[in-house]
């Protein structure tokens, strides 16, 4: 974007030669002109289409007064908020298989409800999260762990619950039961917003980037020294993406960077002394651990920026996902974070 830019204005303006002129590329430029994932690129297109087929299957599994059933004109008015762009009806013709199509008689009118396959996959999910709420207790207590306050807005783990593999009601059935770990209280800077503490700190939860070095070292044969990686990330990048000799440097250097770790102590008002550099790499560490913790290592940047004031990140959304995604091993496609592990 910036070269073309840059050549239209030399073949517009041929006489200034002279003339010396700085031009700034953007964060967001650097995103729109990075090198694509073709394989990332169709799961997100799948992905996104799964998270309409969800939104509408908690619809129908939030009914309980027409046997699990909506009308399809009450969920046509939902179509935009839903983002079924071609309307409700013909986004569920997609998916036979999901949504059963019927006539109710007594209410003179189309509905949609799950078919008994769908049923049966929902409830094998609800279970399997139900088996797992040990696992899903500690990602929460990781990310409250990973906040300088060592708490959270509410409203913020309500944009991931999802993803963290969080059962649906979990204020009830996960905060609410573990007292001695969690604590809801009102927030005194905010009205109605509910903040949610950690109040038992664990201090010896080591992250996934720090297993990697780890078993990077201890490797048959392995000629890694852990010096060399001590503050290192798995690098890894979309297919086709070339690497210029100076950028090759830089991240070089930038490897053998140190920085505060995700789950280390930081005062809430004290900057890393090493300035910006050890700020972008701290984001880095935070995004990247925050990202091993969801079930599927992927979220949306839009939700993931709801923590950066709590987890003390000074970088702005489009900073941190151009930095997170020239730093580590993860990529991004329009509004989504996925990190390889």
């Amino acid at each position: 974007m910036a070269i073309q830019t840059r050549i239209k204005f030399i073949f517009k303006y041929p006489y200034t030669k002279l003339i010396s002129i700085r031009f700034k590329t953007t964060s967001a430029e650097y995103v729109a002109s990075r090198a694509r994932d073709p394989t990332f690129d169709k799961l997100m297109k799948n992905y996104n289409n799964y998270l309409k087929i969800v939104s509408v299957q908690d619809l129908l599994l939030a009914d309980t007064t027409n046997n699990s059933s909506i009308s399809l004109h009450f969920l046509s008015k939902l179509s935009q908020k839903l983002h079924l762009n071609h309307g409700a009806s013909s986004f569920l013709r997609k998916y036979p298989h999901i949504f059963n199509l019927f006539y109710n008689h007594s209410k003179s009118e189309p509905f949609c409800k799950l078919t008994d396959k769908a049923l049966q996959i929902s409830r094998e999910e609800a279970a399997a999260i139900e088996a797992s709420k040990p696992i899903v207790i500690e990602r929460l207590v990781r990310i409250l762990s990973m906040s300088v306050s060592k708490s959270l807005p509410l409203r913020a783990v309500f944009k991931v619950w999802r993803e963290l593999g969080l059962p649906d009601g979990f204020e009830e059935s996960i905060i609410s039961q573990n007292p001695k770990l969690f604590s809801l209280s009102d927030s005194p800077n905010e009205p109605n917003t509910h903040i949610i503490k950690l109040e038992s700190i664990n201090p010896n939860f080591i992250t996934a980037v720090k297993n990697w070095r780890e078993d990077e070292c201890n490797k048959k044969d392995s000629k890694v020294d852990e010096s060399q990686i001590r503050f290192a990330f798995k690098q890894g990048y979309p297919p086709g993406m070339k690497l210029g000799k100076v950028f090759r440097g830089k991240v070089k250097e930038w490897q053998t960077l140190s920085y505060i770790g995700p789950y280390d102590q930081m005062g809430e008002k004290r900057k890393p002394k090493a300035g910006v550099k050890a700020l972008e790499k701290r984001a880095v560490g935070i995004v990247h651990e925050f990202l091993s913790l969801t079930v599927e290592k992927m979220i949306e940047v839009e939700k993931i920026s709801h923590f950066r004031k709590w987890h003390y990140i000074m970088l702005s959304a489009s900073t941190l996902s151009w930095s997170v995604m020239k730093a580590a091993s993860v990529c991004l496609r329009r509004k989504s974070l996925r990190i390889e592990v």
